[in-house]
């Protein structure tokens, strides 16, 4: 099953970053969560990665139109936007495919969310590469 929507982007890490914010706020996201992986892998274990942020994008009509067709589904929410630098010194963005709560829950009520979504994702994420 294919669960990620991706691109990759010949410009610094640092950069495609902030831009991917900006993307996601243009398409209507808000980002909720930001969790630095390197970081925080480097200081609980002392292990080196490539710097990696993940983004919890959230648009709140959106959210709440999947919790109200199906209530669990905020184990799913909100959506992992994932930014990562490449050894090449490109930038992977990745977002996972809003498409998989409707697959994982077997619940039809969200195929309009989880398009919405998935069109506002692959908006921002073909905004990077423009």
């Amino acid at each position: 099953m294919a669960y990620a929507l991706s691109t990759t982007v010949d410009r610094p890490f640092a950069e495609v970053l902030d831009a991917t914010r900006n993307a996601l706020s243009d398409q209507g996201f808000g980002v909720l969560t930001e969790i630095d992986l390197a970081g925080t892998l480097k200081t609980k274990i002392d292990a080196d990665i490539p710097a990696q942020v993940i983004l919890g994008a959230c648009r709140p009509v959106l959210a709440h139109a999947a919790v109200q067709a199906e209530p669990s589904v905020g184990l799913l929410l909100p959506c992992n936007v994932v930014v990562r630098a490449l050894d090449d010194g490109s930038t992977a963005v990745e977002a996972m495919d809003p498409e998989v709560m409707v697959t994982l829950t077997g619940n039809q009520d969200l195929s309009a969310v989880a398009t919405d979504a998935r069109a506002r994702l692959d908006a921002a994420l073909g905004a990077l590469s423009a």
